[in-house]
Parts: C-alpha cells; structure tokens; sequence
C-alpha cells in the first residue's frame, strides 16, 4: 500500500481507521514526492522536532519509492487521460498515481481525484 500525505498525517494523528487499514497491509510505501511535502509541513510546525523523530522511525519500517525512468512513461499516460477527460488533478499527485500504476499497489488516499485516475485503487477512510 502507498500512502499518501493526508495518510501520513493521520498516522501521526493516531487515526485509528487508518492504523486498521495499515495492520492490513503487506507492504507500505511512501513516494518520495508525499516524503517531501510531508518534510515541508514538518518544517512549518511548531512540533518539528518531534515529528521529524517519528517520521525517521515510520521510515525505518516503509519502502520508499522514487521515481525512475520508467515511472515517467505511466505520468504521460496518466496526464494524457486525465487531459483527455479534462479533469486535471495537481502535478504531485500524477506523480503519486504513477507511481501506483508502475508498483501496481493501492493508494491509501483521502483524495478522491485519484478516483479519476484509472488502473489504480484508492482506499478511502
């Protein structure tokens, strides 16, 4: 399973729904583009040292996905479909559905943009 931003923020909150879909989860990855808007939340908090000690140890236990060359071929298939539909979404989150496609894993996202993007599962809580 991938997380997205909002999920790694509810795994920091605790959320239990989100830590229930977690336990279910074989594999849990993080793209390195929710790595780095996440880092940039923590360095706007007042809580930075805190959550930059708990992202360190969540790291410790997660994949971290970055993106590759093959990875750039299913982001122009995915914003061509979606400019086709005419239903953009933000640039970081193709880059996240591509990642989904290409690792063929689920997004645990509340997000329901990503919905649009298809062959790929999002999971909602």
């Amino acid at each position: 399973m991938i997380l997205d931003t909002n999920a790694l923020s509810a795994i920091a909150d605790n959320d239990p729904a989100v830590i229930a879909l977690l336990a279910q989860a074989d594999q849990v990855a993080i793209p390195v583009v929710v790595l780095g808007e996440y880092r940039y939340g923590i360095a706007l908090s007042r809580n930075r040292g805190s959550y930059a000690n708990w992202l360190d140890g969540l790291l410790q236990d997660c994949l971290v996905l970055d993106i590759h060359e093959p990875t750039t071929h299913h982001y122009a298939e995915i914003t061509l479909e979606l400019r086709q539909k005419g239903r953009p979404i933000p640039t970081n989150d193709i880059w996240i559905a591509a990642l989904c496609r290409q690792h063929s894993f689920p997004l645990l996202s509340r997000d329901r943009h990503f919905d649009l993007v298809e062959k790929m599962k999002r999971i909602g809580w």
